[in-house]
């Protein structure tokens, strides 16, 4: 397996791996809320996202997983997905990567549980027969992957994704995407931009089609200008109508992160970010789940309307 110095954590034995990955998911966060002032905490932070990058649709309990077993994966797929559908196969001696997998059966309408579970539970929902119950999701359970580099076989075609595309490319995509987001957006030249040093910034609207307005500095470095459109809508998804000053600060860090996210995944040089976690110190690992959830979800988002709106 491709692993990096620091991934040591495995999952081999099958009566502990459910309890093995939820606690190793959670001692992460733990030791990312002890540190968050130290520049270890910041790199290890930067890790993930670089992980998330790769794995765009992945949730962030999964990305975490794949960090600590494999950070330098890049496409995983199940055993027989990759023999079926990529004519590959797994090279003998692979060690799983192992991620949470989706459960989906018909569950009840009330309490939302398997038919097994609802009979074990207090629940009294008897409008209709479990054989009519809908499906959806009940839960998760372990399940393998492996990274192609532990696979041989036909080579992989090219993704095909709008990845390869220049910065400038970029930026147009971003414009024509901001609709589908919920945002109205305008790049203001240097000469009319009446906000000094920022880059950007991002307004609610309350008498438009759109829930935010971002207006940016136009300049020539488009690489630029697209991270701050991105950064931009993180907060037009994220923090619209927020008017806790202290809790604006902590979710700037949320923006810079979905930006970092979808600007590497689209090739961006994304080196000058900084990630001031200092700024979660106050924080619980309850709270940080959530901003690790809200970047995962915002960061997806905005990739695949980018994607559609270049397909």
């Amino acid at each position: 397996m491709a692993t990096s110095s620091d991934a040591s954590v495995s999952f081999e034995e099958a009566d502990t791996r459910s309890e093995e990955m939820h606690s190793t998911i959670e001692a992460w966060i733990d030791d990312l809320v002890n540190a968050v002032d130290d520049a270890q905490s910041s790199e290890a932070f930067q890790e993930w996202l670089d992980v998330k990058s790769r794995f765009h649709d992945y949730s962030y309990r999964n990305t975490l997983l794949i960090k600590q077993q494999c950070p330098e994966a890049t496409r995983v797929a199940g055993y027989r997905t990759w023999q079926e559908e990529f004519e590959r196969h797994v090279i003998e001696g692979e060690s799983a990567i192992w991620i949470w997998a989706p459960i989906i059966a018909k569950r009840c309408p009330e309490c939302e549980n398997s038919r097994s579970y609802h009979e074990e539970s207090d629940c009294e929902y008897d409008e209709t027969p479990p054989e009519e119950w809908s499906e959806g999701l009940v839960g998760f359970n372990p399940a393998p992957v492996f990274d192609v580099s532990q696979t041989d076989g036909e080579p992989l075609a090219e993704l095909d994704t709008a990845a390869a595309g220049e910065a400038g490319d970029l930026v147009s995509w971003l414009t024509e995407a901001a609709e589908e987001l919920g945002v109205a957006v305008r790049i203001v030249s240097e000469e009319e931009w009446p906000l000094g040093d920022a880059k950007g910034v991002c307004k609610p609207l309350r008498s438009s089609d759109a829930d935010a307005l971002v207006k940016v500095k136009d300049r020539s470095n488009r690489a630029d200008l697209a991270g701050t459109l991105i950064h931009e809508y993180a907060h037009a998804q994220l923090h619209i109508g927020l008017d806790d000053e202290d809790e604006r600060a902590k979710r700037e860090v949320e923006a810079e992160a979905v930006a970092y996210v979808v600007g590497r995944y689209f090739d961006l040089d994304m080196s000058g970010s900084a990630f001031y976690l200092s700024t979660w110190e106050s924080d619980d690992p309850n709270v940080v789940r959530e901003r690790l959830g809200r970047i995962s979800r915002s960061a997806q988002e905005i990739i695949e309307r980018l994607e559609e709106s270049t397909s």
